[in-house]
């Protein structure tokens, strides 16, 4: 077994973590405007001191726990104003941030569990040595109703095993999307606030494709043909009801696409794209029939028919099925892919593949047994047995990955590559 290093930081489920949100009047799914009427109407028909004692009641509860509130609910306000197709004339600045407040909640995001990371390095990388790289993290992370949202850490890791993560500021915020209320189910771009930190940012489901989840999103720091770089990643949009495979668009996690993907291969899970065209096509490592793993094939980044077969479960540890976790590598010997096995007793163990580096359809090596999997206290969680990372990164001559714990917390574990390479040959 690779001797894998593992830091003593671990994240976990915080319920304190809380942002502001949209609460929706709606009734079997569809929005209520009446009934918002009438709760405007009946907030409109407050005498002036009543509104300055009610507002002076929220803001003594809430005022402290979020960034700008008054302004949150200001800006509330002006989305149910533009949903009901009210006049804003004669309203008041209170009894503005009063009706805004009735059309807001409190969400816990991170309150059940933080679970299944991926890793890239951050775009700004001045001021360090040639042995430290900047990095952000995205989190999965699950709070009221199971529903996940995509958070981020920003920090720093060493090619000697070090790990410092930056401080989460005291408030967290939504990224900011079109009016919630009356958004479409297609292409939409958030945006986090021009003063946010990326570790205080969450993004919320936005579409109704997405309303039940954004899950596993599986970072990659692409480059383009002409050498301009950007960041991708493809999640699973749950709605409840079904799943499809979405990309995130980004060049500085300021303005972030979300952008559905079609095609038959879309319609499943556990996409992760490669970080460079390959003969002249973008490429991806998916899991189309929930066992195997396939190689996929694109001219279009937003679109992907089933691919070809590339492997098919081998060793015990994998024998229900195999997957990708996360962006394929690239290292000297070619494509190092983490995968992901489970076994008996639905034991989540993590493993990898070494891939051609001009030709991934060819598989070079994989490891007969898993380069990590989950042992004592790490075996009980809210799913128990589970290991999990959506990607790791190379930092010097060692693999960096964070990983996901019996979906209820994070750790981190350094791996020699020239271990992991012997134990795929």
């Amino acid at each position: 077994m690779i001797q894998s290093q593992l830091h003593p930081l671990r994240l976990k489920a915080d319920p304190s973590r809380v942002v502001v949100r949209p609460f929706h009047l709606a009734w079997q799914g569809a929005p209520d405007t009446n009934r918002a009427q009438r709760l405007v109407d009946q907030v409109l028909s407050l005498d002036d001191r009543e509104i300055g004692r009610q507002l002076k009641l929220v803001m003594h509860d809430f005022e402290q726990r979020h960034w700008q509130t008054r302004k949150v609910f200001l800006k509330r306000f002006r989305e149910i104003c533009s949903l009901l197709k009210l006049s804003l004339a004669g309203i008041g600045d209170k009894r503005q941030q009063l009706i805004g407040a009735y059309f807001c909640h409190e969400y816990s995001y991170a309150a059940a569990a933080l679970m299944n990371p991926s890793i890239v390095p951050h775009p700004d990388q001045s001021g360090l040595d040639r042995h430290t790289t900047r990095i952000i993290i995205s989190l999965r992370a699950v709070g009221e109703g199971h529903i996940s949202s995509i958070a981020f850490r920003e920090g720093l890791v060493s090619a000697r095993g070090g790990l410092e993560l930056a401080p989460e500021p005291p408030f967290a915020t939504a990224a900011d999307a079109p009016n919630l209320d009356v958004v479409a189910d297609g292409p939409v771009t958030v945006f986090r606030h021009e003063d946010a930190n990326l570790s205080g940012t969450v993004i919320f489901p936005v579409t109704p494709a997405q309303s039940n989840g954004l899950e596993d999103l599986r970072l990659t720091h692409f480059t383009h043909d002409d050498g301009q770089q950007e960041y991708f990643g493809t999640y699973t949009a749950f709605s409840g009801r079904g799943i499809r495979s979405e990309l995130l668009r980004t060049k500085d996690f300021r303005s972030i696409d979300l952008v559905p993907m079609t095609g038959d291969a879309a319609r499943n899970k556990g996409m992760a794209l490669f970080p460079q065209k390959i003969d002249g096509r973008y490429m991806m490592i998916g899991r189309q029939d929930g066992q195997n793993m396939f190689l996929l094939e694109s001219d279009d980044l937003t679109h992907w028919d089933e691919g070809q077969l590339l492997m098919t479960p081998k060793y015990a540890w994998e024998f229900i099925q195999i997957g990708n976790c996360g962006a394929p590598i690239l290292i000297d010997e070619g494509w190092l892919v983490l995968t992901h096995g489970v076994g008996a007793m639905r034991q989540y163990a993590i493993g990898a593949v070494l891939l051609d580096r001009d030709d991934p359809s060819k598989v070079l090596g994989r490891t007969r047994y898993p380069i990590l999997e989950a042992e004592d206290d790490d075996r009980n969680g809210y799913v128990p047995n589970v290991v999990y990372t959506c990607g790791g990164m190379r930092v010097g001559d060692q693999l960096f990955m964070p990983y996901g714990i019996s979906d209820s917390s994070i750790g981190f574990a350094f791996l020699p590559l020239k271990e992991l390479v012997t134990a795929l040959s």
